[in-house]
């Protein structure tokens, strides 16, 4: 989180193993400069703390939740029933189905409870949190300024690298 602001992301996840895979976002809202929280809140081991947690987040200054869950996924979905603000899914590839089982758990939400669903794993963690700058950027220029620069940079990155060698046919 930055030293200077509240947190205005959560990055949630079931334990702390899931922490490998949601790395990026944490890194990635790191270097954008939003200032953000990461913490372990498990809809099955400690259901009254995710009820608690989500149902203060907005009080508490909380925009986005980004949450994380392989298996059974019930995070996410647990949240967004308990919040209005928007929730990020990244399904964790955590069983032998390879995060299969925790898209298909985050993605077929009911309607009215609806889950913001990125892809398995640390590329759908990184663009969660993109996905949520995005979001709170709306008001926030700087930021928007920030998330352009990034994506500039992408851009530059591929560009200074096209030329793979060889003779085209």
């Amino acid at each position: 989180m930055s030293e200077t602001s509240s947190p205005i992301v959560a990055v949630i996840m079931g334990s702390r193993s899931d922490l490998r895979t949601m790395q990026p976002a944490a890194d990635l809202l790191s270097e954008l400069g939003v200032p953000h929280e990461v913490r372990v809140v498990s809809a099955h081991r400690t259901p009254d703390w995710m009820f608690e947690y989500a149902t203060s987040a907005e009080s508490r200054g909380i925009e986005v939740i980004i949450a994380a869950a392989g298996g059974a996924a019930h995070l996410p979905g647990m949240v967004a029933a308990k919040t209005v603000l928007p929730v990020l899914g990244v399904p964790v590839p955590a069983t032998m189905l390879n995060g299969v089982d925790a898209l298909l758990s985050i993605v077929q939400m009911p309607k009215g409870v609806p889950v913001g669903t990125l892809a398995i794993g640390e590329p759908g963690a990184a663009n969660a949190a993109l996905l949520a700058a995005s979001i709170v950027s709306g008001s926030r220029p700087e930021l928007r300024e920030r998330l352009r620069a990034w994506r500039a940079e992408r851009t530059e990155d591929v560009l200074r690298d096209t030329d793979l060698g060889g003779t085209a046919r």
